[in-house]
Protein backbone atom coordinates (compact mmCIF):
# COMPACT_ATOMS: atom_id res chain seq x y z
CA UNK A 1 0.00 0.00 0.00
CA UNK A 2 1.13 3.53 -0.73
CA UNK A 3 1.22 6.25 1.90
CA UNK A 4 -1.73 8.04 0.29
CA UNK A 5 -3.81 4.84 0.33
CA UNK A 6 -3.07 4.28 4.02
CA UNK A 7 -3.90 7.88 4.88
CA UNK A 8 -7.14 8.05 2.86
CA UNK A 9 -8.52 4.67 3.96
CA UNK A 10 -7.67 5.20 7.65
CA UNK A 11 -9.15 8.70 7.50
CA UNK A 12 -12.32 7.34 5.87
CA UNK A 13 -12.71 4.64 8.51
CA UNK A 14 -12.13 7.05 11.38
CA UNK A 15 -14.48 9.65 9.95
CA UNK A 16 -17.36 7.32 9.02
CA UNK A 17 -17.39 4.61 11.71
CA UNK A 18 -19.45 6.60 14.21
CA UNK A 19 -21.43 8.79 11.84
CA UNK A 20 -24.71 7.37 10.47
CA UNK A 21 -23.34 7.04 6.93
CA UNK A 22 -21.80 3.51 6.88
CA UNK A 23 -18.06 3.00 7.19
CA UNK A 24 -18.18 -0.43 5.52
CA UNK A 25 -19.77 1.08 2.41
CA UNK A 26 -17.09 3.75 2.17
CA UNK A 27 -14.24 1.25 2.68
CA UNK A 28 -15.69 -0.86 -0.13
CA UNK A 29 -16.30 2.10 -2.45
CA UNK A 30 -13.01 3.99 -2.04
CA UNK A 31 -10.84 1.28 -3.67
CA UNK A 32 -13.48 0.79 -6.39
CA UNK A 33 -13.78 4.48 -7.25
CA UNK A 34 -10.03 5.11 -7.07
CA UNK A 35 -9.10 1.88 -8.88
CA UNK A 36 -6.91 0.83 -5.96
CA UNK A 37 -6.37 -2.83 -5.08
CA UNK A 38 -8.29 -4.15 -2.08
CA UNK A 39 -6.53 -3.08 1.10
CA UNK A 40 -6.64 -6.57 2.57
CA UNK A 41 -7.89 -8.09 5.79
CA UNK A 42 -4.94 -7.00 7.92
CA UNK A 43 -5.51 -3.32 7.22
CA UNK A 44 -9.26 -3.65 7.86
CA UNK A 45 -8.43 -5.13 11.27
CA UNK A 46 -5.97 -2.32 11.99
CA UNK A 47 -8.33 0.57 11.27
CA UNK A 48 -11.06 -1.10 13.33
CA UNK A 49 -8.60 -1.38 16.22
CA UNK A 50 -8.03 2.35 15.79
CA UNK A 51 -11.72 3.24 15.98
CA UNK A 52 -12.26 0.84 18.89
CA UNK A 53 -9.45 2.52 20.84
CA UNK A 54 -11.04 5.92 20.10
CA UNK A 55 -14.47 5.06 21.51
CA UNK A 56 -12.94 3.31 24.54
CA UNK A 57 -10.79 6.37 25.25
CA UNK A 58 -13.67 8.82 24.79
CA UNK A 59 -16.06 6.91 27.06
CA UNK A 60 -13.38 5.56 29.40
CA UNK A 61 -14.98 6.89 32.58
CA UNK A 62 -18.43 5.52 31.69
CA UNK A 63 -16.97 2.16 30.65
CA UNK A 64 -14.98 1.79 33.87
CA UNK A 65 -18.09 2.56 35.94
CA UNK A 66 -20.26 0.23 33.87
CA UNK A 67 -17.72 -2.60 34.13
CA UNK A 68 -17.32 -2.22 37.89
CA UNK A 69 -21.06 -2.05 38.55
CA UNK A 70 -21.68 -4.98 36.20
CA UNK A 71 -19.23 -7.17 38.12
CA UNK A 72 -20.82 -6.17 41.43
CA UNK A 73 -24.27 -6.93 40.03
CA UNK A 74 -23.13 -10.41 39.00
CA UNK A 75 -21.85 -11.11 42.52
CA UNK A 76 -24.80 -9.57 44.38
CA UNK A 77 -27.40 -10.61 41.79
CA UNK A 78 -29.09 -7.22 41.71
CA UNK A 79 -28.86 -4.01 39.71
CA UNK A 80 -26.09 -1.69 40.91
CA UNK A 81 -25.45 1.81 39.55
CA UNK A 82 -24.64 1.55 35.83
CA UNK A 83 -25.02 -2.23 35.70
CA UNK A 84 -28.41 -1.87 34.00
CA UNK A 85 -26.80 0.03 31.11
CA UNK A 86 -23.96 -2.50 30.94
CA UNK A 87 -26.41 -5.39 30.68
CA UNK A 88 -28.35 -3.50 28.01
CA UNK A 89 -25.18 -3.12 25.92
CA UNK A 90 -24.25 -6.79 26.30
CA UNK A 91 -27.72 -8.14 25.46
CA UNK A 92 -28.06 -5.77 22.49
CA UNK A 93 -24.80 -7.19 21.08
CA UNK A 94 -26.07 -10.79 21.01
CA UNK A 95 -28.16 -10.57 17.77
CA UNK A 96 -25.33 -9.13 15.66
CA UNK A 97 -22.85 -11.65 17.08
CA UNK A 98 -25.07 -14.58 16.10
CA UNK A 99 -26.00 -13.08 12.72
CA UNK A 100 -22.37 -12.28 11.97
CA UNK A 101 -21.29 -15.88 12.52
CA UNK A 102 -24.16 -17.34 10.49
CA UNK A 103 -24.21 -14.85 7.60
CA UNK A 104 -20.60 -13.72 7.27
CA UNK A 105 -20.00 -15.54 3.96
CA UNK A 106 -23.20 -14.14 2.43
CA UNK A 107 -22.36 -10.61 3.56
CA UNK A 108 -18.80 -10.80 2.22
CA UNK A 109 -19.84 -12.15 -1.17
CA UNK A 110 -23.45 -11.69 -2.29
CA UNK A 111 -24.19 -8.41 -0.48
CA UNK A 112 -20.84 -6.73 -1.17
CA UNK A 113 -21.93 -4.85 -4.28
CA UNK A 114 -22.47 -1.25 -5.39
CA UNK A 115 -26.19 -1.89 -6.00
CA UNK A 116 -26.80 -3.17 -2.46
CA UNK A 117 -24.80 -0.28 -1.00
CA UNK A 118 -26.71 2.28 -3.07
CA UNK A 119 -30.20 1.12 -2.09
CA UNK A 120 -29.24 0.49 1.54
CA UNK A 121 -27.71 3.95 1.75
CA UNK A 122 -30.89 5.56 0.42
CA UNK A 123 -33.45 3.36 2.18
CA UNK A 124 -31.93 3.42 5.65
CA UNK A 125 -31.15 7.11 5.24
CA UNK A 126 -34.86 7.84 4.74
CA UNK A 127 -35.67 5.62 7.72
CA UNK A 128 -33.23 7.64 9.85
CA UNK A 129 -34.96 10.87 8.81
CA UNK A 130 -38.38 9.42 9.64
CA UNK A 131 -37.18 8.32 13.08
CA UNK A 132 -35.66 11.73 13.77
CA UNK A 133 -38.79 13.71 12.89
CA UNK A 134 -41.37 11.32 14.35
CA UNK A 135 -39.69 10.06 17.53
CA UNK A 136 -40.85 11.54 20.83
CA UNK A 137 -37.22 12.02 22.04
CA UNK A 138 -38.29 12.03 25.70
CA UNK A 139 -36.02 9.45 27.33
CA UNK A 140 -32.30 9.47 28.18
CA UNK A 141 -29.77 6.64 28.12
CA UNK A 142 -30.52 5.64 31.74
CA UNK A 143 -34.14 4.94 30.86
CA UNK A 144 -33.41 2.22 28.32
CA UNK A 145 -35.62 -0.82 28.93
CA UNK A 146 -35.68 -4.38 27.70
CA UNK A 147 -37.97 -3.56 24.78
CA UNK A 148 -35.35 -1.03 23.63
CA UNK A 149 -32.63 -3.64 24.03
CA UNK A 150 -34.46 -6.13 21.80
CA UNK A 151 -35.35 -3.62 19.07
CA UNK A 152 -31.94 -1.92 18.95
CA UNK A 153 -30.13 -5.27 19.13
CA UNK A 154 -32.10 -6.70 16.20
CA UNK A 155 -31.61 -3.47 14.26
CA UNK A 156 -27.85 -3.71 14.75
CA UNK A 157 -27.87 -7.16 13.13
CA UNK A 158 -29.34 -5.54 9.99
CA UNK A 159 -26.20 -3.39 9.81
CA UNK A 160 -24.34 -6.40 8.40
CA UNK A 161 -25.80 -5.29 5.06
CA UNK A 162 -23.19 -2.93 3.52
CA UNK A 163 -24.50 0.61 3.27
CA UNK A 164 -26.83 0.29 6.28
CA UNK A 165 -24.49 1.86 8.88
CA UNK A 166 -24.23 0.23 12.31
CA UNK A 167 -24.36 3.58 14.09
CA UNK A 168 -27.12 4.81 11.78
CA UNK A 169 -29.48 1.86 12.24
CA UNK A 170 -28.99 1.70 16.03
CA UNK A 171 -29.65 5.45 16.33
CA UNK A 172 -32.69 5.02 14.09
CA UNK A 173 -34.06 2.27 16.32
CA UNK A 174 -33.33 4.28 19.45
CA UNK A 175 -35.12 7.35 18.09
CA UNK A 176 -38.13 5.28 17.05
CA UNK A 177 -38.26 3.89 20.59
CA UNK A 178 -38.45 7.40 22.07
CA UNK A 179 -34.83 8.02 23.07
CA UNK A 180 -33.57 11.56 22.63
CA UNK A 181 -30.78 12.19 20.13
CA UNK A 182 -28.00 12.24 22.71
CA UNK A 183 -29.24 9.00 24.28
CA UNK A 184 -29.60 7.24 20.93
CA UNK A 185 -26.09 8.33 19.91
CA UNK A 186 -24.43 7.51 23.23
CA UNK A 187 -26.00 4.07 23.43
CA UNK A 188 -24.95 3.43 19.82
CA UNK A 189 -21.36 4.41 20.66
CA UNK A 190 -21.27 2.27 23.81
CA UNK A 191 -22.76 -0.59 21.82
CA UNK A 192 -19.92 -0.27 19.32
CA UNK A 193 -17.33 -1.39 21.89
CA UNK A 194 -18.29 -5.10 22.12
CA UNK A 195 -19.48 -5.12 18.50
CA UNK A 196 -16.24 -3.81 17.00
CA UNK A 197 -14.25 -5.96 19.42
CA UNK A 198 -16.06 -9.13 18.31
CA UNK A 199 -15.81 -8.25 14.61
CA UNK A 200 -12.14 -7.35 14.98
CA UNK A 201 -11.42 -10.57 16.89
CA UNK A 202 -13.12 -12.63 14.18
CA UNK A 203 -11.13 -10.90 11.44
CA UNK A 204 -7.94 -11.30 13.46
CA UNK A 205 -8.61 -15.04 13.73
CA UNK A 206 -9.06 -15.17 9.95
CA UNK A 207 -5.80 -13.27 9.54
CA UNK A 208 -3.87 -15.59 11.86
CA UNK A 209 -5.23 -18.68 10.11
CA UNK A 210 -4.45 -17.25 6.67
CA UNK A 211 -1.16 -16.67 4.92
CA UNK A 212 -1.49 -12.96 4.20
CA UNK A 213 1.79 -11.06 4.71
CA UNK A 214 1.66 -8.30 7.31
CA UNK A 215 3.20 -4.83 6.83
CA UNK A 216 3.33 -3.77 10.47
CA UNK A 217 4.35 -0.19 9.74
CA UNK A 218 1.31 0.32 7.51
CA UNK A 219 -0.98 -1.15 10.16
CA UNK A 220 0.41 1.03 12.94
CA UNK A 221 -0.05 4.17 10.84
CA UNK A 222 -3.59 3.10 9.99
CA UNK A 223 -4.40 2.56 13.69
CA UNK A 224 -3.09 6.00 14.66
CA UNK A 225 -4.87 7.90 11.88
CA UNK A 226 -8.22 6.12 12.22
CA UNK A 227 -8.13 6.34 16.02
CA UNK A 228 -7.31 10.05 16.16
CA UNK A 229 -9.91 10.88 13.52
CA UNK A 230 -12.65 8.82 15.19
CA UNK A 231 -11.97 10.42 18.58
CA UNK A 232 -12.46 13.91 17.12
CA UNK A 233 -15.57 12.85 15.20
CA UNK A 234 -17.27 11.42 18.30
CA UNK A 235 -16.78 14.65 20.22
CA UNK A 236 -17.93 16.91 17.39
CA UNK A 237 -20.93 14.72 16.56
CA UNK A 238 -22.23 14.73 20.14
CA UNK A 239 -21.59 18.45 20.46
CA UNK A 240 -23.50 19.41 17.30
CA UNK A 241 -26.14 16.66 17.20
CA UNK A 242 -28.95 18.54 18.95
CA UNK A 243 -28.37 21.60 16.75
CA UNK A 244 -28.19 19.88 13.39
CA UNK A 245 -30.29 16.76 13.91
CA UNK A 246 -29.94 13.90 11.45
CA UNK A 247 -30.92 15.82 8.30
CA UNK A 248 -27.36 16.58 7.06
CA UNK A 249 -26.48 12.88 7.21
CA UNK A 250 -29.75 11.90 5.55
CA UNK A 251 -29.08 14.32 2.67
CA UNK A 252 -25.53 13.00 2.31
CA UNK A 253 -26.82 9.43 2.14
CA UNK A 254 -29.39 10.35 -0.51
CA UNK A 255 -26.75 12.11 -2.62
CA UNK A 256 -24.29 9.24 -2.27
CA UNK A 257 -26.87 6.57 -3.06
CA UNK A 258 -28.22 8.56 -6.00
CA UNK A 259 -24.73 9.10 -7.39
CA UNK A 260 -23.97 5.37 -7.18
CA UNK A 261 -27.17 4.50 -9.02
CA UNK A 262 -26.44 7.11 -11.69
CA UNK A 263 -22.82 6.15 -12.37
CA UNK A 264 -23.06 2.38 -12.01
CA UNK A 265 -26.58 1.56 -13.14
Amino acid sequence: MTLIQIFVLALVQGFTEFLPISSSAHLILVPVLSDWPDQGLAFDVAVHVGTLSAVVMYFRHELVQMSRDWLISCVQRRQVGESRLAWAVLWSTLPVAVAGLLLNDVVESTLRSELVIAWATIGFGLLLWLADVSGSRRRDVHQIGWKDVVVIGLAQAVALIPGTSRSGITMTAGLFMGLNRQAAARFSFLLSVPTIFLAGSYKTLQLVMGAEPVAWGDLLLGIIISGATAYLVIGLFLKWLDRTGMLPFVLYRLLLGGALLYFYF
